[in-house]
């Protein structure tokens, strides 16, 4: 009697597992490292059982992120995700559709303008909408994006906190092929729609800004934060411009380790985490009287090492710039920063959308057109 390969005996396993919802659609099977353990074979043995599952569209793949179950129109209806365990994405009637938004947190910098087009944009596709702050908190994101769904929301807009690996719920709705659109930062290898600014070409405009004006020892801020897509690519983009100049830069001279302006220390800490960062920045700055400048990835984070240069009455030799920028009402702007256009992205998120609920399934990276808003000189006074 000829023996079933091994391969075909742990897919057949996972299989029925997926079958009597041992799987749900969603979740993520053990890594093909964790298979080979567990059946004592391989990891090529295991790598092509789970390629058989993905040939038969009961996984998909998605790098870097692992193996994840998803719906499998061929299944007997016996088998279906019953309607109780998968989110109704239909409103009830006589209620106009309503999305959900997720932000980790909102303010003048940056966010408001956001948000305010957000709610038109949804007001003229006739969309209701409810909002949920994560506060930078994976578990507050986790358990606000269930909310909405067991709201029945019908899809989804999202800004994701500052972590480098994304929450399940988000890749749950990935699988799920659930209307998901994320702003600001996006998510790479996972096949979600994205609507924000290209942070790698701003970031080396902002750079060049500064080198293209002689100053070659600029400190790059960051916060103490996980490095998000965006915040690598405005770090790539810093580097290229130093590149382009033949400059080499210098990592010794960036702060990373500020923490005041992350959403869950703001709330919690407060004025005892910025006085802490405040004392760490002017320590940093007297131990390298050699910085001539500074770009911070946020504006908030401008704002602090600016009190923290007038403290030691050098705001006037170290010019500040930044992402971002609390505009007045006559648009004068406290430092030159990258002026990323909020109205448009959040109405383009809605209107991605919207074509995703309508059933629009192709997966879209929009890239918004931002600028270069200088310094008004006064404005800092």
């Amino acid at each position: 009697m000829k023996q079933i390969p091994l391969y075909e005996q742990i897919y057949e396993e996972i299989r029925e597992k997926i079958e009597e919802r041992g799987y749900r659609v969603g979740d993520r099977l053990p890594s093909e490292k964790e298979l080979s353990e567990q059946y004592h074979v391989s990891r090529i043995t295991s790598k092509k059982a789970v390629e058989l599952l993905a040939e038969e569209g009961l996984v998909t793949r998605i790098p870097g992120k692992g193996t994840f179950v998803i719906e499998h129109q061929e299944m007997p209806k016996a088998l279906e995700i019953p309607a109780d365990s998968m989110t109704e994405k239909k409103p009830l009637p006589d209620h106009p559709p309503v999305i959900g938004v997720v932000l980790d947190g909102f303010g003048a910098d940056f966010g408001c303008q956001m948000l305010g087009s957000i709610e038109m944009e949804c007001r003229n596709q006739g969309f209701g909408m409810m909002l949920v702050c994560s506060y930078g908190r994976k578990d507050e994101e986790t358990t606000g994006i269930k909310r909405l769904r067991e709201l029945g929301v019908s899809g989804i807009i999202i800004m994701c906190v500052h972590d480098e690996n994304y929450s399940e719920s988000i890749l749950e709705m990935a699988v799920q092929h659930f209307p998901v659109v994320t702003i600001d930062r996006r998510l790479k290898g996972v096949p979600i729609s994205f609507v924000g600014t290209d942070s790698e070409a701003a970031s080396r405009e902002l750079a060049r800004y500064l080198l293209d004006r002689g100053y070659r020892k600029t400190c790059f801020v960051k916060p103490h934060a996980a490095e998000t897509s965006t915040l690598q690519e405005r770090i790539q983009g810093f580097k290229k411009a130093y590149n382009e100049y033949g400059l080499f830069a210098d990592e010794s001279l960036w702060i990373t380790d500020i923490r005041a302006t992350l959403p869950a220390y703001h709330q919690y800490r407060g004025e005892q985490q910025l006085a802490e960062d405040e004392e760490k920045i002017i320590e940093f700055i007297q131990k390298h009287p050699e910085i001539d400048s500074y770009f911070a990835v946020e504006y908030s984070l401008a704002r602090i090492v600016y009190t923290c240069l007038r403290k030691l009455g050098l705001q006037e030799k170290c010019p500040v710039v930044c992402f971002d920028g609390s505009d007045n009402i006559v648009q004068e702007s406290m430092f030159t920063h990258v002026k990323q256009n909020e109205k448009e992205i959040g109405s383009l998120s809605v209107r991605l959308l919207a074509d995703e609920i309508r059933g629009d399934d192709e997966v879209k990276t929009v890239l918004v057109p931002y600028h270069i808003r200088e310094m008004t000189r006064g404005a800092a006074d």
